[in-house]
């Protein structure tokens, strides 16, 4: 029963906002439009991130593995809340984990915080990966919220 309210804790926190923004959706087409020139033509100004002045074909290479780790942190929480937590732990070692294959594309960025940073985010999903493997919930919360962290971070320091 704990198991099951803690993940629907977890699952309200991640649907409200995702909620509040399709309730939000209702501008009109030319509010959205004059909001994307906005951004478009403010977007150095409003925007202090970190460029990595990624070439187009690298850009595309990174964000396509940033949507595949969303994916694995999605599987993973599905099977937390399926009790299949050696499964999620494998999913967190070979999908998020310091593989050697990211532990090369980690090394080819020229940005050594960015570079850190993925770094880190890899070794905490094999941490994550490890915990899972006693299947306790509360300590692999803990290590996704650990896990996580570092995608926000990531995300708030730097921009494609």
């Amino acid at each position: 029963m704990k198991r099951t309210m803690i993940l629907f804790g977890i699952l309200f926190a991640i649907g409200a906002p995702i909620s509040a923004y399709a309730e939000g959706t209702e501008h009109s087409v030319e509010e959205m439009k004059q909001h994307h020139h906005m951004m478009q033509t403010d977007e150095p100004k409003a925007d202090g991130r970190i460029s990595l002045k990624l070439t187009p074909h690298m850009k595309q290479h990174q964000l396509a593995n940033m949507r595949s780790h969303v994916e694995a942190v999605q599987s993973i929480i599905g099977m937390m809340a399926e009790g299949e937590f050696d499964k999620a732990s494998a999913v967190a070692h070979n999908k998020l984990g310091l593989t050697p294959k990211m532990k090369k594309m980690c090394n080819m960025f020229d940005n050594d915080d960015f570079k850190k940073l993925g770094l880190a985010f890899h070794k905490s999903a094999d941490e994550l990966g490890n915990v899972l493997k006693t299947g306790n919930m509360k300590l692999s919360l803990t290590a996704l919220h650990k896990t996580m962290s570092s995608c926000v971070q990531c995300h708030a320091t730097f921009r494609q």
